[in-house]
């Protein structure tokens, strides 16, 4: 039996060159055009997503609603799959931070496994609240296909998971505004779990 799960991530924001993490900053009109576009290139997929799950924040929750509204897809949000909450850092910008904490910022970069902000979620409670939600979609929807509207974060984490990437170069990774991954889940093979191209989906 085999699952796929598709990852979205949200478009643009009004704060997009922040550390935004938790902060509930909605998209900006750029940023539903995004989407939608995502959307659109992914048209063969549109109608056989069968559950969309989405974090709770504005960002990623209103396009799901619009979407599975749309599409009468049930939507359902699951808060183990918002972003990572960056402590002290919520709501700056790497800018500031240069001016005011560039070591901590440098070190956070090259490694945050070990270099967390200050007051911020850890980098392993975060893969593991993600993680719990990963397991738990896998098991609650095998054999069909869903779609995650989540946050950079959240999709870095699931990659690292199935690629057996290190955590601490998490940051490595990169996952663009309303880009998408394909991932196919087949229990059967050894990983069970694989990352797709476009040209194979």
């Amino acid at each position: 039996m085999t699952t796929y799960i598709d990852l979205l991530r949200h478009g643009e924001t009004e704060h997009s060159n922040r550390y935004c993490g938790s902060t509930n900053h909605p998209l900006t009109p750029l940023g539903w055009t995004q989407m939608w576009n995502a959307i659109e290139n992914n048209q063969n997929k549109l109608h056989q997503w069968q559950h969309i799950i989405t974090s709770p924040l504005a960002r990623c929750a209103d396009f799901a609603q619009a979407l599975g509204q749309q599409y009468a897809i049930p939507v359902k949000q699951d808060a183990r799959i918002q972003e990572v909450h960056f402590g002290d850092w919520e709501n700056q910008t790497a800018a500031q931070l240069m001016e005011t904490d560039s070591d901590a910022l440098s070190r956070f970069w090259h490694n945050p496994l070990d270099n967390p902000p200050p007051n911020s979620e850890h980098l392993l409670d975060f893969q593991a609240r993600v993680l719990s939600a990963w397991h738990a979609i896998q098991q609650q929807f095998s054999g069909q296909r869903i779609l995650l509207v989540t946050h950079g974060g959240v999709i870095r984490i699931i990659i690292c998971h199935i690629l057996q990437h290190p955590i601490e170069r998490l940051l490595e990774l990169e996952v663009r505004h309303a880009e998408m991954k394909h991932v196919c889940i087949a229990l059967e093979e050894h990983p069970p779990a694989k990352m797709l191209s476009d040209s194979r989906i």
